[in-house]
């Protein structure tokens, strides 16, 4: 028969462990500050995507585009903004179908809704051209962009580090002098 007391010490230790799991839970939440921490996506990077095009840029998050851009971008390869890409046609399949499984228009996040939204059905090349993007980045003059260290808006890198994880957060924009 069990006692009372071994009763209480299974209950103790029971409350401690829901205890313990509920601070677990509202911490995963939560920033150090006590804020909610949003809930971006974060994508892999296919290997072949960021092999062919890191050489020469960041290697953009396929959030920031529909798929149909991404298709554009794969078809003219051999005219990509005045460069001709070397991609075999098994690399751009590759790539390709990377790029459109997790376009803006597929990857379903938040921030996927907020570039489809402002697009209205246009299939911009650049994510700088994304009218939702550029509305982030209004209050920021011309001189900041122009900066050799920022060198435009295309460059996300200069000011958010995780931009190529497709971490854009507020709280970790740096922006060079």
């Amino acid at each position: 028969m069990k006692s009372a007391h071994a009763d209480r010490r299974w209950l103790s230790v029971l409350g401690l462990a829901l205890g313990l799991a509920l601070v677990w839970t509202l911490d995963a939440a939560a920033d150090g500050h006590g804020r909610k921490k949003k809930r971006w996506a974060r994508q892999a990077t296919d290997p072949a995507y960021a092999q062919a095009c890191g050489q020469c840029h960041m290697v953009y998050p396929s959030c920031l585009l529909p798929a149909g851009s991404w298709r554009q971008l794969l078809e003219g390869h051999l005219d990509h903004f005045g460069q001709s890409l070397t991609l075999t046609a098994s690399e751009a399949k590759e790539i390709g179908a990377f790029l459109e499984a997790n376009a803006a228009d597929r990857a379903g996040g938040k921030r996927s809704r907020k570039v489809m939204e402002s697009l209205g059905g246009a299939t911009p090349l650049r994510p700088s051209e994304v009218p939702y993007l550029q509305h982030k980045h209004r209050k920021l003059g011309k001189e900041v962009l122009a900066r050799p260290a920022v060198g435009g808006l295309g460059n996300c890198r200069a000011c958010h580090p995780g931009a190529e994880q497709c971490d854009f957060d507020d709280d970790r924009v740096s922006i060079p002098r």
